[in-house]
């Protein structure tokens, strides 16, 4: 009997505390819980701060340099009765030119065909009419066809240009047009404009920021002009030739300067 009353005894007291160390464990799970729900809530150091004391200043930046490519289009066009009478004449003159590009210094991966067309040639004809009664109507009459294809070339020796166009005609060409210099590649000097557009902004966020009695903290927004970075304004010669011919002089042509402009926005936050 004795020995039971302690079992029982000891069950007695064991249970409370089993109960009162649950309940802490839940206690202490819901307080975690309840404080990294808090932290979540709370935003993080210096977000979801909007500046509200600000000002804006532009800047513009420009870079001035000599193009070192020229592009331009030659097109061939041939007629002959018959398709294949003028695809051959028109090939033999198209590879002649690739020829002679190539042996000028040109790229095959500069060359690069951007249009071929084959158009029937018709002619119209009036019918005889007779003195009195019905006259026929005239018609169309096929007369032949005519092929045409368009060379895009890209000259990487400015210099070059003159020749070349010279020997095209020379060869065959039907039109030559499109003549523009530009610099093949451009970012080194995009990111030069860049940089002089946004110290002058700087600058002159500085001398306001004087002029107010307030001090720059930072930049809270920036923009280029346009949306789409740099602007380019082309002082290249431009030439649009129906027919070069076969000159025995190459013509001169001038490069000139191609100006690349970037125009930005900068907002700082001040207090």
């Amino acid at each position: 009997m004795e020995q039971q009353s302690v079992q029982e005894i000891i069950k007695a007291t064991h249970w409370p505390r089993t109960m009162a160390a649950t309940a802490l464990g839940v206690l202490a799970l819901f307080l975690l819980v309840s404080t990294v729900r808090e932290f979540k809530g709370l935003p993080l150091i210096g977000s979801g701060v909007s500046a509200t004391n600000t000002i804006s200043v532009s800047g513009k930046g420009e870079v001035f340099a000599v193009p070192d490519t020229a592009t331009f289009s030659v097109t061939v066009r041939e007629t002959a009765k018959q398709v294949k009478d003028a695809q051959d004449v028109a090939t033999k003159k198209g590879n002649d030119i690739i020829a002679y590009l190539k042996a000028g210094g040109v790229e095959e991966k500069d060359i690069k065909t951007t249009d071929y067309n084959v158009n029937p040639q018709y002619e119209w004809t009036q019918s005889v009419c007779p003195q009195s009664g019905y006259c026929p109507p005239g018609k169309q009459v096929l007369t032949g066809f005519q092929v045409s294809q368009t060379l895009s070339v890209k000259v990487r020796d400015t210099k070059k240009a003159g020749d070349l166009l010279s020997g095209v005609g020379a060869r065959g060409a039907t039109d030559v047009s499109g003549l523009s210099f530009t610099i093949d590649d451009e970012d080194a000097l995009k990111a030069e404009a860049r940089d002089e557009a946004i110290a002058q902004a700087k600058e002159k966020a500085e001398a306001l920021a004087e002029s107010l009695g307030v001090s720059l903290v930072r930049v809270v927004g920036f923009s280029e002009g346009g949306g789409g970075g740099p602007i380019y304004y082309a002082k290249a010669a431009m030439m649009e030739a129906g027919f070069v011919g076969a000159a025995s002089v190459a013509p001169e042509i001038p490069v000139g300067e191609n100006k690349i402009v970037s125009n930005v926005n900068i907002v700082y936050e001040i207090r």
